[in-house]
């Protein structure tokens, strides 16, 4: 019997003895929380996840302004060029020589297009992969776009077939073509694959387009017009609002469908495991800088795309090209 209550009391002293090192452990940790470390630490802390609130907010702006231009602007050697779009509207203010404005601005769009696909890129790496690549896919013809629309405002409406056909030719036969000779130079001793869903997809909406452009050329040089002029305006505005119609329905059958629609669900998992592993790639700037990055190149093609479009009509009437105009 003594022992048994010699056993319960030493067992009720160690239960006592944690239980004081528990609550000495806790007051450790309390006291930790409001020590003047931690207190300088999480003011660190504040300060750089509120820039604008810290009494040093200004300087880290400048820090992160100054990191940015010198990784956007000054990291690639192609952005020598950019120094060519304020010279064009110098020129064009000084000289008006249409020559050299047509060049400067060629010149100085070039870098331009390179850093808004590098923006693009960087701003896909926080979105995904299927809103990046319909990023990709919608800032990537940003120049062309642009330079359309100024010269269909100034009714060059030969300048805009023509860059279309070049778009279009480009893409399909020489990057394609590029994209397989680099895949057999890069794994000469593997069998390149690709998805059969997505090219069935892609291949449909490529169709389309070809379709879209070449019924209304058809139904012009085979002079088959029931009203001449109008049947083909009219049906090349309702291929171009069908074409409008699947991309709008493309897009959402991307953004509304799982990461990838045409892997299956048993593949799904698995895959995403390898690219994970293999998707080390890190953002370099932040995305609302890359989100600025964009609105300020988008609008300084503009503005080199206007001088541009201006430069062309002079020189191609002076140089007696008038079936570009």
């Amino acid at each position: 019997m003594d022992q048994k209550l010699q056993v319960a009391g030493t067992q009720s002293q160690l239960e006592m003895g944690s239980l004081a090192a528990n609550e000495s452990s806790h007051e450790f940790e309390d006291e930790s929380l409001f020590s003047p470390e931690s207190v300088i630490q999480k003011m660190q802390l504040g300060h750089i996840s509120d820039y604008g609130s810290a009494p040093g907010g200004s300087k880290m702006w400048k820090n992160v302004v100054y990191k940015s231009i010198k990784t956007v602007v000054f990291s690639n050697k192609l952005n020598v060029l950019i120094a060519f779009g304020p010279l064009t509207i110098l020129v064009h203010i000084l000289t008006g020589h249409n020559g050299l404005v047509f060049l400067l601005s060629l010149l100085g769009i070039i870098p331009l297009a390179e850093r808004l696909g590098y923006a693009t890129e960087q701003l896909a790496m926080y979105t995904g992969p299927t809103v990046g690549g319909l990023l990709n896919a919608t800032f990537g013809n940003a120049t062309e776009l642009i330079i359309a629309i100024y010269a269909l405002r100034n009714g060059m409406i030969r300048v805009v077939q023509l860059s279309l056909l070049g778009s279009i030719l480009s893409n399909m036969l020489l990057v394609l073509g590029c994209a397989f000779f680099c895949g057999g130079l890069v794994f000469y001793r593997k069998e390149q694959v690709f998805n059969k869903a997505s090219a069935i997809v892609n291949s449909g909406l490529l169709l389309m387009a070809v379709m879209g452009l070449l019924f209304p050329a058809v139904l012009h040089f085979t002079h088959t017009e029931v009203h001449y002029g109008k049947s083909e305006l009219a049906l090349s505005r309702f291929s171009s609002c069908i074409m409008l119609g699947v991309y709008a329905a493309y897009l959402f059958f991307q953004l509304k469908s799982r990461k990838d629609p045409y892997i299956p669900l048993s593949e799904d998992e698995s895959q995403n495991r390898e690219n994970e592993g293999d998707n080390d790639e890190t953002p370099e700037i932040g995305k609302w800088e890359s989100v600025i990055w964009l609105l300020i190149m988008t609008a300084w093609i503009s503005v080199l795309s206007e001088y541009l479009v201006d430069a062309i009509e002079v020189i191609f009437h002076c140089w007696t090209f008038p079936f570009l105009v």
